[in-house]
């Protein structure tokens, strides 16, 4: 299998891997969702959410069954009830039930039901003046201030009837039409009855669906007919506890809603909370565990107001449910397999005056998609470099912190992260990478390797590996950037030195200058004793390959300060005098011969050319010259920007054409030095009056450029000074051209 295929391999799983982590996350793929179920609804059972202590349920239990009668109870019970309650202070009462129908037990219904015989008018005319029981109820719902009444789901459609609405949800046309297209939308409402939910001081509705495996995970905020948005029976009762029956309940758009909050799209607001929701209106429920005996209290104790009903309703969120069996609406949440409707309501209420919210926004699958992404990348970029037990136990490391970091992300910050997606991902990309690498990779390395282990750039050994064919001897012509760097004085420096620091100094510097080299894309040639040969442009193409080769010089010389200030603190120690390093570093452009050179029994990778002589040459000439880094005129025009100056025009041994060499001082930056550009436009005065025999201004123009100098070129311009005092004395022929012969390489 070729490598370029492994890369498409690797390439298809990864994207259809991220594509996973964002489409089908939101396209509801069923396993995925069911995975993400799981993981979150174990930290719920892990991490449940604290007690607040604000929300009491009064129970509509079997022991209030048993005491007061069957359900349904007159409505003036259910009226002492909320009296009672008012009484004790109750901040807001919610009924998590309907009362829809009329009252059977009211004095009317009895008379209808009795005969009309004459014995019974006496009895008739005292029933009839008994007060109505949906009146005596509705009376003291109006006097409490505090009930909110609740409506739900009906699919009685032939007098549809709406919900009253006690106060309008504000928001601005935007968001509102957001909300009607995306809240959960109902089209006929069971609701209280028309004379109890209008003097009612807030009316929500308990309108609940479960996700597709039944569990009620999120619940709506929010609902619509369509036209009008309508409260939940929490909203309302926030609402309601307020204090002010006209506090509206706002929703507007997140002001911190971009891609980089953690956050969601909207926001309801009520008084002083703020709560975050989608453009559904739903919102992630954060459970705990209620008690029977701190968070319940039996209806019956209300009734009979027990010392110890006042105590727990005081100041309390009052939710009326039933627990009594035939009664309790039963709803399967990730706590518990059969929880009593009335304590979601609880819940939310709860964790809305907490400020405790679990969020799901986008930037989770961002996270999720990121993660994927990185571990992906790195398990295949390390999957043929590394034992697959190391890569195995690297794989499991990321999956435990993907969990972990879920973990940590749903206590810490309430979000929702998946981990089981990216871990399955994970596992996959190792998989399939393990199994890429030992079908080809390592094979086919081990193969090459072993055969050409004399090959020393990492360059040459990819591109064998890529392509086999090429070990056989023969090459192409190429332009390539090539560099010659040697160090000055070796033979001063290796006096002073033993053997081993010798050797230690020379590893040090060629394994800096070998890093500059190949972090620049270039291809290390060979090592010469003290000097080393590098090019650029082959075997792989590198782009700009002439600016890489100049920054990677400069760099170099940079790197020997530190390795200098190392041999200073040996040298200190010692108590002798520092040998510290000067390189000297030639570069040209050109085209050249390049590819496998040698013999049939051992051959290595390289380049010849005249290109390759004159870089060789340039070296030499730093020495001359007393500068750092000379290139030729091909390699200066490529880097027109830098901070480059023209140095000479020389003929160098070996050659009969003359040729423009540049001293390079830097980079781009360097170029706009002011310092620079003043020396380089008093430089070419210097030598344009050079070049056309004015050696007394030539003079003058070096001994200023000497002045302003602070480049390292104070040799260079003495040596003009001194050629143009001996050209005054014994002036040149009328055909001088300028050119320099250099005597030596």
């Amino acid at each position: 299998m070729k490598l370029l295929t492994n890369r498409w391999i690797h390439i298809v799983l990864l994207l259809g891997l991220l594509l996973g982590a964002v489409y089908f996350s939101n396209a509801g793929d069923r396993w995925r969702l069911e995975m993400q179920y799981l993981v979150f609804d174990t930290l719920n059972q892990m991490h449940p959410r604290e007690k607040s202590g604000d929300v009491i349920i009064v129970d509509i239990d079997d022991n209030s069954l048993m005491k007061i009668g069957q359900w349904p109870w007159p409505r003036t019970v259910i009226a002492d009830l909320v009296e009672s309650l008012s009484a004790m202070d109750a901040k807001v009462i919610a009924f998590d039930g309907l009362l829809a129908e009329p009252d059977r037990s009211s004095p009317r219904f009895v008379l209808e039901s009795l005969p009309r015989d004459a014995e019974y008018q006496t009895i008739e005319s005292k029933i009839a003046a008994l007060p109505d029981h949906d009146t005596v109820l509705a009376e003291a719902i109006a006097q409490s201030g505090i009930f909110v009444s609740g409506f739900t789901y009906s699919s009685y459609t032939q007098f549809p009837r709406k919900p009253h609405l006690t106060k309008s949800i504000l928001a601005a046309p935007a968001v509102k039409q957001d909300f009607l297209g995306h809240a959960a939308r109902f089209k006929v409402a069971a609701s209280f009855l028309p004379q109890l939910e209008e003097v009612a001081a807030g009316n929500g509705s308990f309108m609940a669906k479960a996700e597709h495996d039944g569990v009620l995970r999120r619940t709506g905020l929010i609902f619509t007919d369509g036209e009008v948005l309508y409260p939940s029976l929490n909203l309302e009762s926030l609402r309601v506890a307020t204090g002010e029956t006209k506090t509206p309940i706002k929703i507007g758009k997140n002001p911190n809603d971009d891609a980089n909050k953690i956050d969601t799209a909207y926001r309801i607001i009520i008084d002083d909370h703020s709560i975050p929701v989608e453009s559904d209106g739903y919102l992630h429920v954060y459970y705990r565990k209620f008690s029977e005996d701190t968070d319940y209290i039996s209806a019956v104790d209300v009734l009979k107001n027990v010392s110890e009903a006042r105590q727990k309703i005081t100041g309390k969120y009052v939710l009326i449910g039933s627990s009594a069996e035939g009664l309790k609406d039963l709803r399967s949440t990730p706590l518990e397999a059969f929880q009593p409707g009335v304590e979601v309501h609880a819940n939310v209420i709860e964790q809305i005056l907490q400020g405790k919210y679990l969020l799901r926004p986008n930037i989770t699958e961002v996270a999720e998609a990121s993660f994927i992404l990185i571990v992906g990348i790195l398990i295949i970029a390390l999957a043929p470099f590394i034992h697959v037990l190391a890569l195995g136990a690297l794989c499991a490391g990321l999956i435990a912190a993907a969990f972990w970091g879920a973990g940590y992300a749903y206590v810490e910050k309430g979000l929702l992260l998946d981990p089981f997606y990216p871990a399955l991902s994970v596992f996959a990309i190792f998989v399939v990478s393990t199994l890429l690498t030992y079908l080809r990779v390592e094979s086919e390395k081990h193969q090459v390797r072993n055969m050409f282990g004399h090959y020393v750039s990492p360059h040459v050994m990819k591109d064998l590996e890529r392509h086999p064919e090429k070990l056989t001897l023969g090459g192409e012509n190429k332009d390539i950037t090539v560099m010659f760097t040697d160090i000055r004085n070796f033979t001063t420096i290796s006096e002073g030195l033993s053997p081993q620091e010798l050797i230690h100094l020379m590893n040090e510097f060629l394994t800096a200058m070998t890093d500059i080299v190949q972090s620049h894309a270039g291809t290390i040639d060979k090592y010469m004793g003290d000097a080393m040969m590098a090019f650029w442009n082959a075997p792989r193409d590198v782009e700009n390959h002439e600016r890489e080769a100049c920054r990677a010089a400069l760099q170099m010389q940079a790197a020997l300060e530190p390795i200098n200030r190392d041999i200073e603190k040996r040298a200190a120690k010692e108590g002798r005098q520092p040998a510290l390093l000067q390189a000297g570093i030639g570069i040209n452009t050109g085209l050249c011969s390049v590819g496998n050179m040698g013999s049939r029994q051992r051959f290595a990778y390289s380049t010849l050319g005249d290109a390759v002589n004159l870089a060789s040459r340039l070296e030499g000439q730093t020495k001359y010259y007393g500068v750092n880094i000379l290139i030729g005129e091909d390699t200066a025009d490529a880097v027109k920007d830098f901070a480059a100056i023209e140095l000479d025009l020389i003929r160098v041994k070996g050659k009969t054409e003359a040729v423009r060499i540049f001293a390079l001082l830097g980079d781009e930056s360097e170029a706009q030095n002011v310092s620079f550009k003043e020396l380089k436009e008093k430089h070419m005065q210097m030598l344009r009056a050079y070049r056309t025999a004015d050696f007394k201004a030539a003079k003058q123009y070096a001994q200023v450029c000497a002045d302003m100098e602070n480049y390292g070129l104070e040799k260079t311009y003495m040596l003009y000074v001194g050629r143009s005092e001996d050209l005054i004395k014994n002036p040149p022929e009328e055909e001088w051209d300028g050119v320099f012969v250099a005597a030596t390489k």
